[in-house]
């Protein structure tokens, strides 16, 4: 059985930086549950073996997104292309705004939508439905 660590926002907003000892933060941005819950799934506590353990943390809004991307603490980003407002205009505007950006990777819905992607200057890409293993492959990737 995989127990996932869901963090409240006031414990999201006190992390610190990531070592090999420490949890992984990840702000997983969706407005849509069902998606949230299928990236949760897919990931588990540690999306490889060889990394440390995640936390995952879950928002669905873009300025509660922002306030913990302000914070420095997020070491990754999963953020939902199909979300509204959608994650690759997020993805552009933390890549523009916040120094030290963490690397973000967006859930696009067509494969034809890489471009977008590119345009969001995502750090990596994953089209939906959620491949368990490609968002394991490449959320590992990315830490």
């Amino acid at each position: 059985m995989t127990t996932i660590t869901v963090v409240t926002s006031t414990e999201a907003d006190s992390g610190g930086t990531t070592t090999s000892q420490q949890r992984v933060k990840v702000l997983l941005y969706s407005d849509d549950r069902s998606v949230r819950d299928a990236v949760r799934f897919a990931l588990g506590t540690r999306p490889d073996p060889d990394l440390p353990e995640i936390d995952i943390v879950e928002v669905a809004t873009v300025p509660h997104a922002f306030r913990l991307l302000d914070t420095g603490t997020v070491d990754v980003a999963i953020l939902d292309g199909e979300a509204a407002p959608g994650g690759m205009g997020v993805c552009r505007t933390l890549k523009d705004e916040i120094f030290n950006a963490p690397p973000v990777l967006v859930l696009i819905g067509r494969a034809q939508d890489g471009w977008l992607a590119t345009w969001s200057r995502a750090d990596a890409v994953v089209t939906h439905p959620i491949d368990a293993m490609a968002l394991a492959r490449a959320t590992a990737g990315l830490m």
